[in-house]
This record gives C-alpha cells, sequence and structure tokens, in this order.
C-alpha cells in the first residue's frame, strides 16, 4: 500500500473508475445481447427500438471514454450490418 497521500488518492480514483468502466461495460454487452435475442425473433419494430437503444448505450460509453471512438463506431456497424 502507497505511504504517499496523493498516492493512496490515486489509488482509490484508479479503483473508483474501474467499477464504473466496468458497471459502463456490462451494461453495453447486456443490450448488445438484447439486440441479437431481438433480431433473431424477426419483429422489424422490436429490431429498430433495441438498435436504437443500443446504439444510445454505446455512444454514452464512447462519449464517457470507457470505449475508443473506433471501437463503439465497430460496434455499431456491426449490429447494423445484423439489422
Amino acid at each position: 500500500m502507497a505511504n504517499i497521500k496523493s498516492s493512496v488518492k490515486d489509488i482509490e480514483r484508479s479503483e473508483r473508475r474501474r467499477q464504473r468502466n466496468k458497471a459502463v461495460k456490462s451494461k453495453v454487452r447486456t443490450y448488445i445481447r438484447k439486440f441479437n435475442e431481438t433480431a433473431v425473433s424477426g419483429n422489424e419494430e422490436e429490431k429498430l427500438q433495441a438498435f436504437r437503444e443500443v446504439q444510445s448505450e454505446i455512444d454514452r460509453a464512447v462519449s464517457k471514454g470507457v470505449l475508443k471512438p473506433n471501437t463503439g463506431a465497430r460496434y455499431k456497424s456491426r449490429l447494423a450490418a445484423k439489422l
């Protein structure tokens, strides 16, 4: 464990960020899974709604810095191809 006060704060801050990033990534993966399930079902309205939701979550993760911009674009592109 660090002895310097600023180092201790850095460690705590890093842990909070790690937890937040983990939660955001998990949420994105959940929305992607839901989209994939609705894409198989065949209902066009549900597919479009799920696509909009997952697109929004991906954009939110990119804006928070959890995902890199190219990663977000790649995810959206692949989901659009499935649509």
